[in-house]
């Protein structure tokens, strides 16, 4: 069973005089979602998205962001309590925040495995041991019909900010990476192929098809059992991989999981 800190205890409502960053939540459990699946991780979750998707699973780090503030020190701390040697930073989008790359330095050194999950927006020059990139597909837009708060003020912003190829190249070039699609439908394979075709035109490094991976959109065990297999089956008929969400499988939606 997962086991959580609670950042609003832990930390801050306003930023402090040193270095920190907003958390929404830090805990332990099993990495649910790419190459690393199933491998006891620290889950370091910071609050705050420059997007804006829809159907985003982590609603309270984006479209209402909440959290507290920890410094780094109090992150390391934290981290070091739990017994795993690999740390998820995650979002919300964590290379909003430059203190991201401090943290990163810091584990570095201590030794520890990372993984930054992001959105690919935003590159950091820092010590990485996985990039795990989620490109936003046109389908995660928050159209007027699909804007969980009802105001569609965010779908412009969303649509022109959700792609940056220069950016995909950099992180491509300069990290181990996955590419991992959020797929809610055969419909989104076009779009999927067009976007890996361009990349791979615009990177200075072979993007191989088993970095591409095809993930169920769903954060419950209802809604994965009605794209998972769908999913599953596109994946084989492309050539890219699949990754299951075994976190939502074995825990629902429950927070800190």
């Amino acid at each position: 069973m997962p086991v959580a800190s609670d950042a609003a205890d832990l930390g801050s409502e306003s930023p402090p005089d040193e270095p920190a960053l907003p958390i929404n939540e830090l805990f332990v459990s099993l990495q649910g979602e790419g190459k690393l699946a199933g491998v006891p991780s620290v889950f370091v979750r910071t609050s705050g998205c420059n997007l804006r998707c829809w159907f985003c699973d982590s609603y309270h780090t984006s479209w209402e962001p909440t959290g507290g503030w920890l410094t780094i020190d109090d992150i390391l701390a934290e981290i070091d309590s739990f017994d795993a040697e690999h740390v998820v930073l995650t979002g919300g989008e964590p290379m909003i925040h430059d203190e991201t790359v401090e943290l990163l330095d810091e584990l570095g050194d201590r030794g520890y495995h990372t993984t930054v999950e992001t959105n690919g927006t935003i590159y950091h020059d820092a010590p990485i041991d996985l990039v795990s990139i989620s490109p936003k597909l046109a389908s995660s837009t928050p159209t007027a019909d699909l804007d969980p708060k009802g105001e569609g003020e965010w779908a412009d912003r969303h649509e022109d900010r959700r792609i940056d190829l220069d950016t995909l190249a950099t992180l491509v070039e300069e990290y181990d990476h996955q590419l991992k699609f959020v797929v809610t439908g055969r419909e989104d394979m076009s779009e999927i192929e067009s976007l890996v075709d361009r990349l791979r035109e615009r990177a200075a490094m072979e993007i191989s098809d088993t970095d591409v991976l095809l993930m169920p959109e769903g954060t419950t065990r209802e809604e994965l059992a009605e794209t998972r297999t769908a999913v599953a089956e596109l994946a084989g008929e492309y050539g890219y991989r699949y990754t299951p969400r075994l976190h939502v499988d074995l825990w629902n939606d429950e927070p800190g999981t």
